[in-house]
């Protein structure tokens, strides 16, 4: 195996030993690893808890303090931790020990005196096993923004914008610290498919969500509820800070032009504002129906417009439900 397998990984040792040690040092350097070495397991236990942490270890069996087994044990106790593939080192060469080792949460064994090639081929091992697991984390990471996320502009979709009302929500309620939502609707946005096509259409979707996501507050959340609808949160906000936002996205929109293939565009968009501690909004549901009423006045009195959703909001949608959205569609 050539050095060039191991690319820089850095590596720690942990051996009180310091003829062995040293021996370490020089065929891991040789090997191209960048080696971090420490003689005791307690040193070894702070290292591995720092940031940037290796993720691969040489831990002895024996040491001052904390043995290399304890370190082990420890390390797998923690779950938020990324994973550090270690080989336990050491004197002990039965069966039982080995056991012992691995029981306690080593990847691997290896016997002193080591034979150097099978060190290495040990290490290129713990390597690829490693860099497997972060294929795997990767994929699933890939696969849950995918599951969250609409595809075309890359906000939370629909589903994660609900959740993230509900945990706004359950904070509100025990911190009675009120919070707002924001629904927007891009104005005669069936005029630009009609006009210039779909393409130009998600053109001008995906440049809204840039848009509004440089608009909004560093804490606040922007998600594509469905078509041209966006949901905008704003958490640990009253109604005056949450008006203030919708106003910014509001004069932000109609400020820009969107550079697409038929040319530079401008648009104008309506949004309405509810506040968790008005009327009755009481739940999720409630909530994000009294902001799209709000819209839909909004939209029924000019468009281009922001409107602030009222207790009667709430009586009108328990009598007769949300306006439907087809009605105040472009």
């Amino acid at each position: 195996m050539s050095p060039e397998i191991a690319g820089g990984t850095n590596i720690l040792i942990a051996e009180d030993d310091l003829v062995s040690r040293r021996v370490l040092e020089v065929f891991l350097a040789r090997w191209g690893y960048r080696v971090t070495s420490v003689s005791s397991g307690d040193d070894a236990w702070r290292l591995l808890n720092e940031e940037g942490a290796p993720r691969l270890a040489i831990l002895d069996w024996m040491m001052p303090g904390m043995e290399g087994v304890e370190v082990c044990a420890k390390m797998r106790a923690q779950r938020d931790k990324p994973y550090v593939y270690v080989l336990l080192l050491s004197s002990r060469n039965e069966k039982k020990d080995m056991l012992a080792g691995l029981q306690a949460g080593a990847d691997d064994y290896l016997t002193k005196p080591f034979d150097a090639d099978e060190l290495q081929a040990r290490l290129f091992v713990g390597e690829r096993i490693l860099h497997l697991q972060d294929e795997l984390i990767s994929a699933r990471d890939a696969l849950q923004f995918q599951a969250t996320h609409d595809p075309l502009t890359g906000l939370p979709n629909r589903g994660e914008i609900l959740n993230l009302v509900q945990r706004e929500l359950a904070r509100c309620l025990r911190t009675e610290k009120a919070f707002g939502v924001i629904m927007g609707d891009i104005d005669h946005f069936k005029r630009v498919n009609d006009t210039h096509g779909h393409l130009t259409g998600d053109a001008i979707l995906r440049g809204v969500a840039l848009r509004m996501t440089a608009l909004v507050r560093t804490y606040d959340s922007v998600g594509r509820y469905g078509g041209e609808e966006f949901v905008i949160l704003t958490p640990l906000s009253d109604v005056t800070g949450t008006l203030r936002v919708a106003e910014r996205i509001r004069e932000g929109i109609e400020a820009t032009k969107f550079d697409t293939a038929a040319g530079e565009l401008r648009l104008t968009i309506s949004l309405g504002v509810a506040i968790r501690d008005c009327g009755h909004a009481r739940d999720t549901e409630s909530l994000l129906q009294a902001a799209d009423a709000a819209l839909y006045r909004a939209k029924a009195t000019g468009r281009n417009r922001v409107e602030l959703a009222t207790p009667a909001d709430f009586e009108l949608l328990t009598l007769a439900g949300a306006p439907s959205q087809g009605t105040r569609r472009s």
